[in-house]
């Protein structure tokens, strides 16, 4: 796991200094050695962080006859296999380093390359004699790139804040990606919160080419194509022999190994299996709260207890005071996911013992796991009922509008809220509804007139609609997994675990997210992941001989923490001094009088606006470190 950077110009030569200097920005990505080669027009940058080949695995990476230069980010863990295969027919390796078959494939198959390679990467392949630079990114998302453009030439690297270190790059903000942020917690692809600078998405490819730039998408998630078998047994057999192989593969390190550990059923799911390939105990690390209500810690020993691991735990304490300005450093753009901080802090303690970690990210996404899946198709039902009867549809909306008024659920609100809006809108406009921070109506509510005018005409829901609508003719369910697997899981969980962990110098690695048991479970029927609104339903049937009924039984619990608490009691005083200070209040994007009122709201407990008043946080605290430059 790596940092990596470069500049290639149409004409000029580079400056290897600066090169140098972007790549410095990285230390923490790549503390174990540093690389770099400058070819003409084209300059390399590469800080390494050593897993595999401990040796001579340094980049870049060069081919043969020296006309092909590699630098790359991330595991490919089909290497031996792919090594085999490209030995036998004449190439010749100089290391015994995973990345190098990329470039060996790159000269046998071009872009083409791509569909060979199991793993996480984000990587850059220069061509010297065709004067080509070709970019790439893993089908997912697990590993980032960013890139700018300006005028002919091309600057790339793991992240912005690399890219800030160019003078010739604009820091114009894009107020529409601040939109992006408010509604989705980050900022979704290809958009960064700087004008002039992009992400390349997850399965995209570019090619620069004198001056001319191509991007390509090279895979997408597919549900449409469907893996028929005999019975529900052979679906257990074959998602459960892919996914102890997935576990397998990503077991192989030269440097010290563990496993996070929550509790829920996918971290636990893939620490078994590890168990099962070990010599020795897996080493497991969790980490908990001293609010009870949010701790997991009594089922990740559970857990740990069953597979006799090596166990570690930790707790959390409200010093985000202290901590929460590097980690908003480390996140180079405004990100509110709260779970940044025990992510974080799960991996700065496991990095003390190991320098991998698996995770059991992508659980939800393959199996939907998530609590929005189960009630939306129960919403379904009831909506079906709703369109069956049109003269009985106002009694159906005033039956659930009273229910709310009678019985302040948030539950019959949201029935109500979301009958009326797929009737008016689409199925498509309600799910997007579900996964958004800020709503549309909130959102113009706080913001001024001036942050109105300029994202005037911008719709940052449609990103969640066009991926929903062009997901093809599939189950609900489906569509909710497709949108998910292209929006929430690569721009929100991929960057926080890529962030905290690479903030730590840790690589983690995530088995349910292995591209080909991605694709296996794509192919299984909808009715197989839920079944009578019961998540994760072929699962938790093959579990349930593996894991402790405990956890197989248990409700799912997030990975948050008891912030809103937090701002109420301990952090009332740093919230305050944060949002409502003079420089925070004359940022010019909202009312001030709103800012005011709902954090008046939230102490006093009038209203929890606790995820909101988060990214309003992360948002002020980006720009006095980003824009102020107050580091």
């Amino acid at each position: 796991m790596c940092g990596i950077c470069g500049i290639v110009r149409k004409n000029d030569k580079v400056d290897e200094q600066l090169v140098r200097k972007m790549a410095s920005t990285m230390n923490h990505r790549g503390p174990d050695e540093e690389g770099f080669v400058f070819s003409g027009s084209c300059g390399f940058g590469h800080k390494r962080l050593s897993i595999i080949d401990l040796t001579t695995g340094r980049q870049p990476i060069s081919n043969e006859n020296n006309k092909l230069f590699l630098i790359c980010n991330g595991e490919i863990y089909n290497f031996k296999q792919l090594r085999e295969t490209l030995e036998k027919t004449g190439h010749i390796f100089k290391t015994k380093s995973d990345n190098e078959v990329i470039i060996h494939l790159y000269e046998q198959y071009g872009v083409e390359c791509l569909k060979f390679l199991r793993g996480m990467f984000a990587f850059a392949i220069w061509d010297s004699e065709k004067k080509i630079l070709f970019l790439a990114r893993d089908r997912l998302g697990k590993k980032p790139l960013v890139y700018s453009i300006k005028g002919n030439d091309i600057y790339f690297a793991s992240e912005i804040k690399a890219l800030l270190e160019v003078d010739d790059i604009s820091k114009e903000i894009d107020t529409a990606a601040m939109d992006l942020f408010l509604t989705y917690q980050a900022i979704p692809s290809p958009y960064t919160i700087f004008t002039h600078i992009r992400k390349l998405q997850p399965g995209h490819f570019l090619l620069w080419k004198d001056g001319s730039v191509k991007i390509e998408r090279y895979w997408q998630i597919d549900f449409t194509k469907k893996l028929i078998l005999k019975d529900e047994q052979e679906y257990i057999d074959a998602m459960w022999e892919k996914l102890k192989e997935a576990t397998k593969i990503r077991m192989i390190s030269d440097v010290p190994l563990g496993a996070f550990l929550s509790g829920g059923i996918d971290s636990s799911t893939i620490v078994g299996i590890m168990s099962e390939f070990s010599t020795s105990p897996v080493k497991t690390f969790s980490i908990g709260f001293e609010e009870t209500d949010f701790s997991e810690l009594k089922y990740a020993k559970i857990v740990a207890q069953k597979f006799s691991t090596e166990h570690n735990e930790f707790i959390v304490r409200p010093d985000i005071i202290s901590i929460l300005p590097k980690l908003v450093w480390h996140y180079n753009e405004p990100f509110a996911d709260s779970s940044m901080v025990p992510t974080y802090y799960v991996a700065r303690e496991t990095r003390k013992h190991v320098t991998v970690a698996l995770n059991g990210d992508g659980g939800d996404e393959n199996f939907a796991g998530y609590t929005r899946y189960w009630q939306t198709k129960l919403l379904e039902k009831i909506y079906f009922l709703y369109k069956k009867n049109p003269c009985g549809r106002k009694k159906i909306l005033n039956f659930f509008s009273s229910a709310y008024k009678k019985y302040p659920s948030n539950f019959f609100f949201r029935i109500w809220k979301w009958l009326d809006e797929t009737d008016r809108y689409g199925f498509d406009y309600a799910y997007a509804r579900r996964i958004i921070s800020f709503s549309s109506d909130f959102r113009s509510d706080i913001y001024s007139d001036e942050m109105k005018g300029r994202i005037s005409g911008f719709d940052s829901i449609s990103i969640a609609k066009n991926l929903w609508n062009n997901a093809g003719d599939i189950d609900l369910l489906e569509k909710m997994l497709a949108t998910d697997f292209q929006l929430y899981l690569p721009d929100v969980l991929m960057v926080k675990m890529d962030i905290a962990t690479m903030a730590n110098s840790l690589e983690a690695r995530s088995p349910f997210l292995d591209n080909e048991f991605v694709e296996l479970i794509a192919s299984f029927p909808a009715q197989l992941k839920m079944r009578n609104f019961k998540s994760k339903y072929i699962l938790k049937k093959k579990l349930k001989s593996f894991l402790p009924e405990q956890i197989v039984s248990r409700k799912k619990m997030g990975f948050g923490i008891p912030v809103g608490r937090w701002f109420r009691k301990e952090l009332k005083n740093f919230l305050q001094e944060i949002l409502l200070s003079e420089a925070s209040l004359k940022r010019g994007y909202f009312k001030q009088e709103m800012i005011r009122k709902i954090v008046a709201q939230h102490i006093s407990g009038e209203i929890d606006h606790t995820s909101r008043l988060w990214a309003l946080v992360t948002l002020e605290m980006w720009h006095r470190i980003f824009v102020d430059r107050n580091l």
